[in-house]
């Protein structure tokens, strides 16, 4: 019989992934209470004026006809404002502007519309699993940029091959990053724009937590260096920022040539966002453009109670200076799979090791944020009883 199944299935996300759920089930089958650090979806709702907006908007005729796929020209507006307001960036909302459901759609689908089967892109490895999932989609060949911590877990651009440079479609970083939590700053974006420039490739960025940051620091987009419009794009979700994970709603701004790329894409395959959705986002970007209330601060919070906890459990972690997620060197004699599987099964806390997002990944796991501070501290004291068992 014919297998009904693609080739290309078999070479997208990690099985990691699927294991480490296999074994979380049978964990809870056996009664242990689960404490689960390992996807990064928000435990909150979005505010009280985002879920009103949304209540009425459902309540309108009219936004049950089908959406457009780039996005209502209100909603582009108001990413266009924010952009001006948070970054200082000008963006045409007709132009530089298309609304994704969620920012993982434009980016499984953006090496479709910008690049051709046999095209090398570059990656970060280690990376969010999309990154490199949707260059299998799109038949496009995977060129892996080392992320490792003696360089920041910044990408060493003079050390790229010319060859590779010159075959490239593009490169993709996401600063501050998933997995490794790290951060850039202006020097190194003005470097990887003028990277671009030389060898002619596009620069896609991926800013979806550039409203979690601590300690004073504050994330910038790639779009703020000078000509940058012109060889880089930027994908923003509303998941993270503004509590809205389940709602599938972000977008990609800048390139006005790849902006049309992934919007004629789109057009060939989904309606877009459903238009309540976008007028919920509209509502959170506003709110965040009168007050300036961030989710940062209580992110912040929750990293101090684990990096401090685990410190005295004897596990030293660096403090991260931005996103939901702490990047942590695991103890010597471990592999990334052993510890994450031995915390889970004698501890009962999920994290995720490190190699599920590239073989760079190893020596590591990566401790998500999302519970609330009392059970954060139950978590920690598991972990510290399981270290110093």
């Amino acid at each position: 019989m014919k297998q009904f199944q693609s080739k290309r299935l078999s070479r997208l996300g990690s099985a990691i992934f699927s294991e480490m759920a296999q074994w979380k089930e049978e964990v809870k089958r056996s009664g242990m209470d689960v404490i689960d650090l390992g996807i990064g979806s928000p435990d909150r709702p979005p505010s009280e004026k985002v879920i009103r907006a949304l209540e009425q908007a459902v309540r309108k005729p009219e936004v049950y006809g089908y959406p457009t796929s780039e996005g209502s020209p209100a909603f582009r507006g108001a990413v266009a404002r924010w952009y001006k307001y948070r970054f200082g960036v000008a963006l045409d909302p007709d132009t530089e502007i298309v609304t994704l459901m969620g920012s993982q759609d434009g980016l499984a689908h953006l090496a479709m519309a910008v690049a051709d089967p046999g095209d090398l892109a570059m990656v970060p490895d280690p990376g969010y699993p999309i990154y490199s999932a949707s260059l299998v989609l799109a038949g496009v060949e995977p060129y892996l940029l080392p992320l490792r911590e003696e360089n920041g877990f910044l990408p060493r651009l003079d050390e790229i091959p010319e060859e590779a440079a010159r075959r490239a479609k593009f490169i993709l970083l996401n600063y501050p990053s998933n997995p490794v939590s790290a951060v850039a700053t202006r020097p190194f974006f003005e470097e990887l724009v003028a990277f671009a420039r030389k060898h002619g490739l596009l620069v896609v960025h991926d800013l979806a937590y550039s409203e979690m940051a601590f300690d004073g620091f504050r994330p910038m987009s790639i779009l703020e260096i000078e000509g940058a419009k012109d060889v880089a794009v930027e994908f923003h979700s509303l998941s993270k920022s503004f509590n809205m994970a389940g709602c599938r709603i972000a977008f990609m701004v800048g390139q006005p040539d790849a902006v049309q790329a992934l919007r004629v894409l789109k057009s060939n395959i989904d309606y877009g966002v459903f238009a309540a959705v976008q007028e919920a986002g509209i509502a959170a970007l506003e709110e965040d453009m009168e007050h300036g209330e961030s989710v940062a601060a209580l992110y912040e919070r929750r990293r101090n109670v684990v990096i401090d906890g685990l410190a005295a459990a004897g596990w030293t972690i660096p403090r991260p200076k931005a996103t939901m997620f702490i990047w942590a060197r695991i103890p010597e004699g471990w592999t990334s799979r052993q510890i994450s599987r031995e915390i889970l099964y004698q501890a009962g806390v999920v994290v995720i090791p490190g190699d599920a997002f590239g073989q760079e990944g190893e020596g590591y796991v990566r401790i998500a944020l999302v519970q609330e501070e009392e059970r954060l501290r139950e978590a920690v004291r598991r972990i510290g009883t399981f270290l110093n068992k």
